[in-house]
């Protein structure tokens, strides 16, 4: 359970931490992943492989940004 302590009554703030930790830990992909029920091995070796394309082209994209 992901807790997030609200400073001098910033909610927004909060409420932006919260989210920022739950898409960190993988709680809300692992969740809608469970509610999809179950996927062949085929499907998901293609979300993964998708994922892993999309991942690696934001990479690329920050790191350019950064040089």
């Amino acid at each position: 359970m992901t807790k997030v302590i609200v400073h001098n009554g910033n909610l927004d703030g909060a409420m932006r931490t919260l989210k920022q930790r739950n898409a960190k830990s993988g709680l809300q992909k692992e969740i809608r992943e469970r509610l999809e029920g179950y996927q062949k091995p085929g499907v998901k070796r293609r979300k993964a492989k998708e994922e892993a394309i999309k991942n690696s082209r934001k990479k690329n994209r920050e790191y350019n940004r950064a040089a």
